[in-house]
């Protein structure tokens, strides 16, 4: 009788990116295809890279659990800004559709969003927090890229 060895899937492996620059995803197909495949979190980089999140390990989602937990705790005291957990997506200055693990946008530029961009991807929040390196590299790079109002 033989017994069959399987290898755990790594929950923490690498993201996988797509080239996709030569589709020219608008705002509107990319959040479409968001939208068809629930199941998978897409982010897209300037460079017309989509990237193919996969889950996180339970020390990355502990974590992220905290530290949401703890900017919606201090935006709801401080009353200013509304906070966004990592299934949302912003739109970057450099054009770049990212989703940070925690982000809180001022809510004077929340509220003088149209409906249809609350709807869809947000302009670049005030604070973005990434909790993975490699995440929090390539978010908060693309942050400096540009002054964040």
């Amino acid at each position: 009788m033989t017994t069959d060895v399987f290898e755990p899937v790594s929950l923490t492996s690498l993201p996988v990116a797509v080239d996709v620059h030569s589709l020219h995803l608008t705002d509107e197909q990319f959040l479409q295809l968001c939208r068809d495949n629930r199941d998978l979190r897409f982010e897209l980089t300037a460079e017309g890279e989509l990237i193919i999140m996969p889950p996180t390990g339970s020390m990355t989602g502990w974590r992220n659990a905290d530290i949401n937990h703890q900017l919606t705790a201090w935006a709801k005291s401080d009353g200013t800004g509304l906070t966004f957990d990592s299934s949302t997506g912003f739109r970057l200055l450099n054009g770049a559709k990212r989703s940070p693990d925690a982000a809180w946008i001022k809510r004077d530029r929340w509220n003088a969003l149209t409906e249809q961009e609350k709807e869809g991807f947000a302009p670049m929040p005030g604070l973005c927090i990434g909790v993975a390196l490699s995440r929090r590299q390539s978010i908060c790079a693309a942050s400096q890229n540009g002054r964040i109002p």
